[in-house]
C-alpha cells in the first residue's frame, strides 16, 4: 500500500472510532482502540514506537516515541484537544524528517467533527 492509501484507511478508521467513543477522551484511550481498529483492517499499527535521533554524531536511542506508526510507513499524531496548535504540525514534521518518513497525520479526536481534526503533514510526499 501506498502512504496515500495508508492514510485512506486511517482516516476512515479514526472517523469510526470518533462516531463510536466521542470526542474528549484521553488520547491514550483512542490511541489503544484506533491502533486495535487499523490491526482489524490488516494494518500493522505499532503503538509508541522510539524513534532514535542523531545529533553531534551521537545516535540517542529513544529520540521521541511515535504515538502509532501504521505499515512502517505512515506516523500518526494523536490529540485530544479543543483545537491544533499551529506547533503541533511542525512537532509532527520534524518527527517525519528524524523518522525519515513522508507523510504524517495529526488526528485530533477532541472535534466535535472527526473531518475537522485530521491534517495531513508531509515531508516531500506527491499526492496520487
Amino acid at each position: 500500500m501506498t502512504e496515500n492509501e495508508i492514510a485512506r484507511e486511517v482516516v476512515d478508521a479514526a472517523y469510526k472510532v470518533h462516531t463510536t467513543l466521542g470526542p474528549g477522551l484521553l488520547e491514550s484511550v483512542y490511541e489503544i482502540v484506533l491502533a486495535h481498529e487499523l490491526k482489524q483492517r490488516g494494518l500493522a499499527a505499532t503503538r509508541q514506537v522510539p524513534v532514535p535521533i542523531q545529533y553531534d554524531s551521537i545516535v540517542f536511542d529513544e529520540g521521541f516515541r511515535a504515538d502509532i506508526i501504521v505499515e512502517d510507513t505512515v506516523i500518526l499524531e494523536l490529540k485530544s484537544v479543543e483545537s491544533v496548535a499551529r506547533v503541533h504540525k511542525k512537532q509532527l514534521l520534524t518527527y517525519l524528517r528524524l523518522a525519515d518518513k513522508r507523510l504524517g497525520l495529526l488526528i485530533n479526536f477532541g472535534e466535535e467533527l472527526i473531518k475537522t481534526g485530521v491534517t495531513r503533514v508531509v515531508n516531500g510526499l506527491m499526492a496520487d
